[in-house]
């Protein structure tokens, strides 16, 4: 995998060829014109990791390339500097590593350093370790965090010590609203905000005019489009597999003030089978899914896509806005879907810019 570069004065040409691929591989369905939505051409990711080299008295980020001359070998590359993160991560670098390059507690055996940061420039930083940390590790790193001004979490083998909390709240504008997101360490959070915040936009106004019906949202994460969308919809029923995003989903409707959606801790798999009552339980019946009236249903799937089985549970609604960030498992699905449904909106999201990855919207509505 290369190395994203950053050349602001080809990002406008780079961004025609990835739409114009695009196009070309989509053609067979006949879309409506495809609405693109660039990115900030630098400084657009709120999150990065990086490895920790060390070499004598002097260490360094590293990120890994493949090996031009040996293509099943990594290389790793030193990163002083990256235009890809935030403007606040490429202050975070070298403060941090100037602040523990001469602190041996710090510094020893640490082998990984993540930053997660909010356009608000919050940023929580979480250092990874190959030994356990101990007492005199905690009181200087809190003493680290007060230099900084940054949230501190220290990770070992079975070890996660959180210093102040582990999360930061982002803040996203849509449509002249403000919506806030706690996005918590080690767990999935869109990395480019400001083409979030376009996505958020273009879901909202694809669904307008659903007010007097329900959205079912599958893959709903920390309710990222679920708190966006709510008000565009009578009620909204949300599933997520992950105990940590379920648990963030629910705190961020609380703190948007969000009254007509539930999240409910399920696999899409499972809420397949509640919908034709095939399993029962309490889980099932507190989400009361006679009491809705299903017309949309939004999926966000893995890269992998949908299966057979899930292409033809999301068939039966009215409009399926499907999110996927990766082009051609969302072709293949469309090869499906597009029996019953056609598409009358198309979207591309330049969440990755110099990159060949391409981050997709669709609108399908029923033939």
């Amino acid at each position: 995998m290369a190395i994203p570069v950053v050349e602001v004065e080809r990002y406008q040409e780079l961004l025609a060829t990835k739409s114009e691929r695009l196009r070309r591989q989509f053609a067979r369905f006949s879309p409506p014109e495809l609405e693109v939505f660039p990115s900030p051409p630098a400084h657009y990711r709120q999150r990065c990791e990086f490895r920790i080299w060390h070499e004598g008295d002097d260490l360094y980020y590293a990120m890994f390339e493949d090996d031009p001359n040996d293509p099943t070998k990594k290389r790793p590359r030193r990163m002083d500097q990256y235009d890809v993160a935030s403007e606040r991560i490429n202050e975070l670098m070298p403060a941090l590593l100037d602040a523990i390059r001469d602190q041996p507690v710090l510094r020893r055996k640490l082998f990984q350093v993540e930053f997660l940061t909010s356009l608000k420039g919050e940023a929580l930083i979480t250092l990874i370790y190959h030994r356990p940390l101990e007492e005199d590790w905690e009181q200087l790193a809190r003493e680290l965090e007060q230099q900084l001004d940054v949230m501190i979490i220290g990770r070992s083998r079975k070890q996660r010590i959180v210093l102040t909390r582990d999360h930061v709240w982002e803040q996203l504008e849509v449509d002249g609203r403000q919506f806030h997101y706690q996005q918590v360490e080690n767990s999935f959070t869109q990395p480019n905000a400001r083409i979030c915040m376009s996505m958020l936009s273009w879901a909202r106004e694809v669904t307008a005019g659903s007010e007097d019906r329900d959205l079912v949202e599958l893959y709903c994460g920390n309710g990222n489009f679920t708190i966006a969308m709510a008000e565009n919809f009578r009620r909204v029923l949300a599933t997520e597999i992950s105990r940590t995003s379920v648990a963030s989903a629910r705190i961020n409707l609380e703190r948007n003030e969000v009254d007509n959606a539930f999240v409910s801790r399920m696999s899409a798999e499972d809420f397949s089978s509640a919908l034709k009552r095939d399993k029962g339980g309490r889980r099932v019946d507190e989400m009361g899914l006679d009491d809705y009236d299903f017309s949309t249903v939004l999926v966000d799937p893995p890269r992998a896509g949908l299966d057979d089985a899930s292409c033809a549970q999301i068939s039966v609604y009215d409009r399926i806005l499907y999110i996927s960030c990766n082009p051609d498992s969302l072709a293949e699905n469309l090869d499906q879907l597009t029996t019953s449904h056609r598409i009358v909106r198309f979207g591309l999201f330049d969440q990755f810019p110099f990159t060949h990855h391409c981050e997709c919207g669709v609108l399908l509505e029923r033939r």
